[in-house]
């Protein structure tokens, strides 16, 4: 599935609830040919923003044997070092200072990018020299681990958006331990990380595009089920996508993300059975106990071939809905904004068969 660079940008955006921080970075998605060049460019904006709002700052703790009193007298350490016979003393000391873990991301990010052979030489270096000004911050390896023990607060919440670009460029590029060299991964290609970029999006779209609906992810149980304790145990539980929930009407939104929208089944073409059952499953048990009509939606990302289908299955209405991610920004905005219009109840009370 191709998607132009412009439109990734704003899946991103929106996925990452980082709408205002987008903004700020100084990026023409649109001029971008690649998305090694696209995330360069968010880094480069971003990391230049940062210099010159300045960048934030943290209590490192250090430890060091000293011949005058600093910071908080270590009198175990001391003491059992036997430094006082040298004039010495161990002093824990906490001192303000630009080496905190989030600004050693970006520069180690920063590093990686350089060595991008996807990259013109113009922006290698300027990504250089914005890693070159960060001599105040150790260099690190990346992993997992170090993404997750970044804690951002009220203060320092606009690192927010280039912390994801950090990780997102960690996830997806590749390095030639031989010659040093890494190319970026066209992650388009990974259902698995598209599907769940994709289902962030339309949920965070929803939160910010329209005020009429609160907008969550539901987890539920089955209802009305007769089970032992034990075997309850057992049977999973259940979470949408998306729920839009008014005084008056609910709507679930399942997402999907395949290359092809329908399944084949001998020589036609059908709904995802196993989708419409999922979702099936998910309006008859939100259902139990609700005053209101549920509504559900099938939303699948297309390039091509467009589908707006429409049924009524006992009481329910359920519409599979396709959003070519080709188009226009704008045009996908209404796309998705029309899928809120209320739409008459003149649907059959039945679907063709699926397999």
């Amino acid at each position: 599935m191709t998607i132009p660079i412009k439109n990734i940008y704003f899946l991103l955006c929106y996925a990452w609830d980082s709408l205002d921080e987008g903004e700020v970075v100084s990026v023409s998605p649109e001029d971008c040919k690649t998305l090694a060049e696209l995330f360069a460019r968010v880094l480069d904006g971003g990391a230049t923003h940062l210099l010159k709002r300045g960048l934030d700052r943290g209590y490192i703790t250090e430890e060091e044997d000293t011949s005058r009193l600093r910071g908080k007298f270590d009198v175990s350490a001391t003491i059992k070092r036997n430094l006082l016979r040298q004039s010495r003393v161990h002093c824990v000391i906490d001192s303000l200072s630009y080496d905190v873990t989030h600004n050693r991301i970006i520069k180690a990010t920063l590093r990686s990018l350089v060595r991008c052979k996807d990259l013109d030489r113009n922006l290698r270096d300027r990504l250089l020299r914005l890693y070159r000004r960060l001599h105040e911050v150790s260099d690190i390896d990346l992993s997992p681990k170090i993404f997750g023990s970044v804690q951002l607060h009220r203060n320092n919440a606009y690192y927010r958006f280039l912390l994801q670009v950090c990780r997102l460029i960690y996830d997806n590029l590749l390095i030639n331990e031989e010659s040093g060299d890494s190319r970026f991964r066209d992650f388009l290609r990974d259902e698995k990380q598209m599907a769940a970029l994709f289902e962030k999006f339309v949920r965070n779209f929803y939160r910010h595009e329209q005020t009429e609906f609160n907008v969550k992810s539901e987890k539920f149980g089955w209802q009305e089920v007769e089970a032992t304790h034990s075997d309850l145990e057992f049977l999973p539980g259940m979470r949408t996508d998306v729920s839009l929930e008014s005084s008056t009407r609910k709507i679930v939104i399942d997402t999907k993300y395949y290359a092809k929208c329908l399944q084949s089944y001998f020589d036609s073409e059908t709904i995802h059975s196993g989708n419409l059952y999922q979702l099936f499953a998910y309006l008859k048990n939100l259902q139990i106990g609700n005053s209101r009509q549920i509504e559900g939606v099938l939303l699948y990302p297309t390039v091509g071939k467009s589908l707006s289908l429409r049924y009524r299955i006992q009481g329910h209405t359920i519409r599979i809905v396709t959003v070519d991610l080709n188009e226009k920004w704008q045009e996908i905005r209404q796309r998705l904004l029309g899928l809120l219009t209320p739409v008459e109840s003149d649907a059959v009370d039945a679907v063709p068969e699926l397999a």
